[in-house]
């Protein structure tokens, strides 16, 4: 699929649109492309909203962060590029687990409808424009990036690009460039952990390696 798309503005709750489709999943496994079907070419941001919801509660599915991660990865070079994304077949036909899941989706959507009282339309120019949608979409790539790191076990590597994903794609969906912005915030404190994270694991390897060689 190489055609240009737009985004559509809606009314409905990001909360209510999250919970129909995820209602409407079923059977004993799902793939990406089933949910892509499901959500429809429209909703490449709805899609990085949906994909983003594991990472935010402290639950382990099994395939999930490479399949989701990759997903919002090339939604957002997608949504950079203004072009629908293309996604290898084996991350689009990876079988998940849907008893396992459905719940944390769930449990993601409770978030997403605290976070639906507090956004309305607002600060347009964050969320309109061709050249705002593709420097959204960089920071979303950003984001999937760092989602997509082998730190699950290092608290808070998950859910701190998670929360950044939600709140660029639901700022976006809503045209609301507040949570944009708080969006912009998480990313750029997910980079300073990482940073930490990094720079601590510098040390200490420094450390073991002056405590052998003095040894």
């Amino acid at each position: 699929m190489s055609q240009n798309f737009t985004f559509t503005d809606t009314t409905e709750s990001l909360s209510a649109v999250l919970q129909r489709l995820i209602g409407n999943l079923s059977g004993k496994t799902i793939t990406l492309r089933e949910l892509m079907e499901a959500i429809g070419e429209q909703g490449l941001l709805l899609m990085c909203a949906i994909a983003c919801l594991p990472f935010l509660i402290p639950v382990s599915i099994p395939g999930v962060s490479t399949v989701f991660g990759a997903a919002i990865v090339m939604i957002s070079l997608a949504i950079t590029l203004n072009r629908l994304p293309w996604l290898p077949k084996r991350i689009l036909d990876k079988q998940m687990e849907t008893a396992r899941l459905v719940p944390a989706l769930q449990k993601g959507v409770s978030i997403v409808s605290k976070l639906d009282r507090y956004m309305r339309p607002r600060l347009p120019a964050f969320t309109t424009g061709t050249i705002v949608a593709r420097v959204n979409g960089i920071a979303i790539m950003v984001a999937g990036i760092l989602l997509m790191m082998p730190l699950g076990f290092v608290p808070f590597s998950n859910t701190l690009p998670g929360v950044a994903i939600l709140l660029f794609s639901a700022g976006m969906i809503q045209r609301d460039g507040a949570t944009v912005l708080g969006g912009y915030l998480f990313l750029i404190l997910t980079m300073i952990y990482f940073a930490a994270l990094g720079y601590g694991a510098f040390w200490a390897g420094q450390g073991l390696s002056n405590s052998l060689t003095s040894a």
